[in-house]
């Protein structure tokens, strides 16, 4: 299992360099006015700049410090730009690495039962093609005749091929994956440019994100922090010419650029598309960044059995003879009744008997064996041939079967049906001429490492629900094996939806994972969804996110990630609001000493000149913008610990680290401008 993507490192010179080109195409007006914060910054930079020039032209002033106080605004601007950058950067050289898996393929068109070579850019939904084992399937959509082998790794990343047939969940294929063996008949789905890898593209590259609630109240009121200051800073003026001093623009435009939460401002946005990057990198495709936050808050996860915490097909496990018959002539006559059966059950039990007793399939002439195809009737299949008449179906069907001949099923036959029923498996009994040989247990098999994960879930507070359409006797034993924390058997779609709809009106978050067209209801209503890549496409439209691996346990790492980036958010934005109160410290006295000399008390930090103070307070500024871009990008550390105990930790490592990192770089850079006599 390609459990995590290859990860692209944020400091890589594919990303840095374009990343440095575009924070400086992101100082257009029209793109900063979305984040207010940074917007405040540019206009006050924009002004401090004209300043600069007048002082130049004029000979008036300060030019000198005007000008380093310019050089850093802008900075400021640059480096809270960059930030964005190398978040969007990352998400693009996913991109084009996904892009390489397009190609200019040919499609082989069935028209009018004629098959015409076209470009796949010439498909349209509708459109049927023909794909063979080598050629690459040109299209999302559906196989409506075959069953192949499909390499979907350039997709998913998993290097094993999977079968993909017609009918049932299993239908679904992908455009620019590649058919292995045998052959295919698809009906295209989408059409050009809206291709399910188009849609991986365009959310890998960020066009489509959109502000999640959170984050939108969190740009509110950091923009009525930022009104606030910039009416505080509007009063200083007067005060000043009242107390005897003046305050020039490039200090008051310094005041509010470091009074205001300009270090989480200009995180913001980087936090969030980090967020949906991490989740690429685990093969997960999240359609918003709503969805991405509310896997942070799940409490019920309710999981669909059949392909999601089972393989999806009933297999063969054991055959177990009645007495006086040996295993061998059990799985002979077991395999000899399957030659014809093309199901997953079928074949399962054709390999079961290779595998144990080394009985290879055999051929026979035409006029040699009758196949007896299943029927609903008589619920049984099997072949006649030499004599023996071989017959393989539920327990009840063999049972009459057996009793019209006037013969009877045996004690030890019965006891092993409900043995196999009681374990949530299947019993199929095999009859030759009459006579009952003995039963093949047919098992769900549970995906590996399912039990272990499901714990870790528990550990995290999430209530795991199975859901199947299964009797409550198999529901009950498949539960067990898998670890789940409850199940509901005999589910229909509406019960689904009622109780998704039931656990959200009691105020709980929930995620819903599943891969078929049954499940999608209950995939659009729950707050988040993850499809099956392996699912149908009605599925992965319906969820909110496509887990690429087909793994139900993904969840850990889509709500280790959404935990993560609240907490990201909240731990920056902490810090944030205790850097200004110590950059307060630093400016406020040092502006007002000469006129109110009783200030110096509470010039803690000691530095040397107002103009020294206010410098070195906006150069670190921009400094620590720059500093945090790799735990914005990262993301904070997630420990499944409560609520209450990561408010300690962010008060203690992100509130007391808010206040103590800028005493002590704010006083390094006051002591270096003084030493280059910039001060």
């Amino acid at each position: 299992m390609a459990e995590r993507a290859q990860s692209v490192s944020i400091w890589s010179a594919g990303i840095v360099r374009p990343a440095m080109i575009a924070s400086l195409t992101k100082l257009d007006p029209r793109q900063q006015i979305r984040n207010p914060v940074m917007f405040i910054v540019e206009a006050g930079s924009a002004l401090t700049t004209a300043v600069f020039v007048q002082e130049l032209i004029s000979g008036t002033g300060r030019p000198a410090f005007t000008g380093q106080i310019v050089f850093w605004l802008w900075f400021t601007l640059i480096f809270a730009n960059l930030a964005e950058a190398m978040a969007e950067g990352r998400g693009k050289a996913q991109a084009a690495s996904l892009r390489r898996t397009k190609s200019d393929a040919m499609a082989f068109r069935i028209r009018d039962d004629q098959t015409e070579t076209v470009p796949a850019a010439a498909l349209r939904a509708g459109d049927m093609v023909r794909v063979e084992a080598g050629q690459v399937i040109p299209g999302d959509g559906e196989i409506i005749e075959g069953v192949a082998s499909v390499d979907e790794s350039a997709i998913t990343g998993e290097s094993a091929p999977v079968i993909r047939e017609s009918g049932g969940d299993r239908s679904a294929v992908t455009g620019g994956t590649r058919v292995l063996s045998d052959w295919i008949v698809v009906r295209i789905t989408t059409n050009p440019g809206e291709t399910f890898l188009d849609r991986m593209i365009a959310l890998v590259e960020g066009a489509e994100r959109q502000k999640t609630p959170n984050e939108i109240a969190l740009n509110i009121l950091l923009a009525v922090l930022t009104l606030i200051f910039l009416l505080v800073v509007a009063t200083l003026p007067p005060l000043a010419a009242y107390a005897g001093a003046s305050l020039s623009i490039a200090v008051l435009i310094s005041l509010l650029v470091c009074l205001m939460p300009t270090t989480i401002g200009a995180l913001i946005s980087s936090i969030g598309i980090a967020g949906m990057d991490r989740l690429v990198q685990y093969n997960v495709l999240a359609m918003s960044g709503r969805a991405v936050e509310a896997a942070g808050d799940v409490d019920t996860l309710l999981l669909d059995k059949t392909g999601t915490i089972t393989l999806g097909n009933r297999h063969a496990a054991e055959f177990v003879p009645v007495a006086g018959v040996t295993r061998a002539t059990l799985a002979d006559a077991a395999q000899l009744a399957s030659l014809a059966d093309e199901t997953p059950e079928g074949r399962s039990i054709t390999v079961l008997a290779k595998e144990q007793f080394n009985i290879r399939t055999r051929t026979f002439a035409s006029n040699e064996v009758t196949f007896v195809p299943f029927s609903a009737s008589t619920r049984m299949s099997g072949v006649d041939l030499a004599g023996r008449r071989i017959r393989k179906g539920s327990f009840d069907a063999i049972k009459r079967l057996v009793e019209s001949g006037g013969g009877m099923l045996s004690a030890d036959l019965v006891a092993s049906v409900e043995r196999m029923a009681r374990d949530g498996g299947t019993p199929l009994v095999v009859a030759e001429n009459g006579r009952p040989l003995g039963v093949v247990h047919l098992k769900d098999i549970v995906k590996g490492g399912t039990r272990e994960r499901f714990a870790h879930l528990r550990a995290m507070g999430i209530k795991t629900v199975m859901i199947t359409g299964d009797n409550p006797l198999t529901a009950a034993a498949i539960a067990a094996e898998a670890g789940v924390d409850d199940y509901i058997a005999q589910a229909t779609p509406e019960d689904k939806l009622k109780l998704i709809r039931d656990e959200q009106a009691a105020g709980r978050m929930v995620a819903m994972t599943g891969d078929g067209t049954n499940d999608a209801p209950a995939l659009a209503q729950a707050d988040v969804g993850v499809a099956m890549n392996t699912g149908t496409i009605a599925a992965k439209e319906a969820g909110n996110m496509i887990d690429l691996d087909s793994n139900p346990t993904k969840l850990i790492e889509i709500v280790a990630i959404g935990k993560q980036l609240l907490m990201t958010r909240g731990a920056l934005t902490t810090f944030s609001i205790a850097n200004d109160v110590a950059k307060y410290f630093a400016i406020i006295p040092a502006m007002f000493i000469v006129a109110f000399p009783q200030l110096r008390a509470l010039n803690v930090m000691g530095l040397a000149t107002p103009e020294s103070a206010i410098l070195s307070a906006v150069i670190f500024n921009a400094v620590i913008i720059i500093a945090l871009i790799p735990l914005a990008l990262r993301g904070v550390a997630y420990r499944p610990l409560g609520a209450a105990a990561i408010l300690r930790r962010n008060l203690l490592v992100y509130g007391a680290g808010g206040v103590i990192v800028p005493f002590a770089g704010i006083k390094i850079i006051d002591v270096a401008l003084v030493a280059l006599g910039l001060a």
